[in-house]
């Protein structure tokens, strides 16, 4: 917890919230000395958390959300174009559908490609990789909620993080 969070004395605390010390020593470090906020710069602070914090929440939900929508449909499209993908029993084996021989795209091109020409396997390679993407897009949205928090050194973390994780999909391809 925070300086900014921890109640000034004699203010009453809830339950779960240590208490603010009684006084600084002069040993304590940087962060007893804070000042503490006002009541209005308080609220205005827990406002500006609760819009990153249902950001954030927006970014997952939706990422999820449409990954599994593009993925069903990429399965609706596939079992549609190969009816024999369709029945349980029968000739058909699901181990072909899903051995490693199985052409899935592996690169921006071929999945374009897959894509245009309407293909199953695509359509699901794109909603496997959107939901890839949706925590890196969580972390891009830290890296801007700690710019609007105005927090530099934590935005400089997250944006390195970002960095990492961007730069490991480039050094996975290579």
């Amino acid at each position: 917890m925070t300086a900014e969070n921890v109640p000034s004395p004699g203010e009453p605390t809830s339950p779960g919230t240590p208490a603010a010390p009684a006084e600084a020593s002069p040993e304590a470090g940087p962060a007893s000395r804070r000042r503490q906020l006002s009541p209005e710069e308080r609220a205005r602070m827990e406002q500006k958390v609760r819009k990153i914090e249902i950001a954030i929440s927006l970014v997952l939900r939706i990422g999820v959300s449409l990954s599994v929508a593009v993925i069903a449909v990429g399965l609706g499209v596939m079992f549609a174009h190969h009816g024999s993908y369709v029945p349980i029993s029968g000739h058909f084996s699901y181990q072909a559908l899903t051995s490693r021989t199985t052409r899935f795209p592996h690169t921006l091109g071929t999945l374009g490609s897959s894509i245009a020409a309407g293909q199953g396997r695509g359509i699901v390679v794109l909603g496997v990789m959107i939901l890839i993407l949706t925590p890196v897009m969580r972390v891009a949205v830290g890296v801007l909620s700690f710019i609007y928090e105005k927090d530099p050194p934590m935005a400089i973390v997250t944006f390195y993080v970002l960095v990492v994780l961007v730069g490991s999909f480039f050094l996975a391809g290579a």
